[in-house]
C-alpha cells in the first residue's frame, strides 16, 4: 500500500489569521456613514454580517444597495481599511502553529477574498509566506462567495485531494466553500461571525486557533 496523504488546511486570512475585525468594523462604518446608515458594533456586526456583502448591506438598511451605492461603500470601505490595517496584527500563536504543522510533514495553504495584490506581500511582510504551499487572494470584482475560489484553488495544489483537506476560516462562507469542493471545515469565533452564527452551520466551532488545528488533524487524520 502506498504512503497515505498528509492532512492539508486551507486557511482564511481576514478574521481567520489576521487579527484585522478592529480595522474591518472602523471601515464598514466610514462606508455606512456615506449612505447615513448608523455605526454598528461588534457585536452587531457579527449577529448580522453575511457573504454575499451586499445581503450584509440589505440585512442593515432593508434593502440591497444600488450599483452606485455599492459601488461607493465597497472603495470607502477599503481606502479606510487600508488605513486601520497597519495597527492589525497576526492572531495568537499563529507562527508557531504554522511552523508546527510544517514541520509534521503536512501542507497548507491561503485562500483569501482579500485583493491577491494586496494579500501576498502582507503575508509577506509577517514572515510567514515559507510556511504556504499556495497563497491565493481574490482576483476580480468584491462582494461574491469563497466557493468558486476554492475550485481553483484546490485544482492548483498538485496532489491534495479534497477529502483530506480541511478549510479553517472565520465565516459561514468558509464551510460553504468546503463543502462546495467536498472538504471539511473548521470555524473560528474570533473573526466576523459569533458562536451562535457559526453553530447553525453544522461544522465544527471553536474559540481558538489552536483548537482548529487540532480539530483538523483528527478531520483529516
Amino acid at each position: 500500500m502506498g504512503k497515505r496523504e498528509a492532512a492539508h488546511i486551507v486557511w482564511d486570512w481576514n478574521g481567520t489569521l489576521f487579527h484585522d475585525i478592529t480595522a474591518i468594523i472602523g471601515a464598514t462604518n466610514a462606508a455606512f456613514a456615506e449612505l447615513g446608515i448608523e455605526p454598528i458594533t461588534l457585536e452587531q456586526y457579527r449577529a448580522l454580517y453575511c457573504v454575499p456583502v451586499p445581503k450584509f448591506y440589505e440585512r442593515l438598511i432593508g434593502r440591497l444597495p444600488t450599483d452606485a451605492e455599492w459601488e461607493l461603500m465597497d472603495a470607502v470601505f477599503h481606502r479606510h481599511y487600508a488605513e486601520h490595517r497597519a495597527a492589525c496584527g497576526l492572531a495568537e500563536g499563529v507562527p508557531e502553529l504554522l511552523a508546527g504543522w510544517r514541520s509534521a510533514g503536512r501542507s497548507q495553504s491561503i485562500l483569501s477574498m482579500y485583493t491577491h495584490d494586496e494579500l501576498v506581500p502582507l503575508v509577506r511582510g509577517f514572515g510567514i509566506e515559507s510556511h504556504f504551499v499556495r497563497v491565493d487572494g481574490r482576483v476580480g470584482p468584491s462582494g461574491g462567495s469563497k466557493a468558486e475560489h476554492m475550485v481553483r484553488h484546490l485544482a492548483a495544489l498538485a496532489g491534495v485531494a479534497p477529502e483530506r483537506v480541511v478549510v479553517i476560516g472565520d465565516a459561514a462562507d468558509d464551510a460553504v466553500a468546503a463543502t462546495h469542493v467536498g472538504a471539511r471545515a473548521v470555524l473560528y469565533t474570533g473573526g466576523s461571525h459569533g458562536r451562535a452564527s457559526l453553530e447553525v452551520v453544522g461544522v465544527p466551532v471553536v474559540d481558538t486557533l489552536e483548537e482548529a488545528v487540532g480539530v483538523a488533524e483528527r478531520l483529516a487524520g
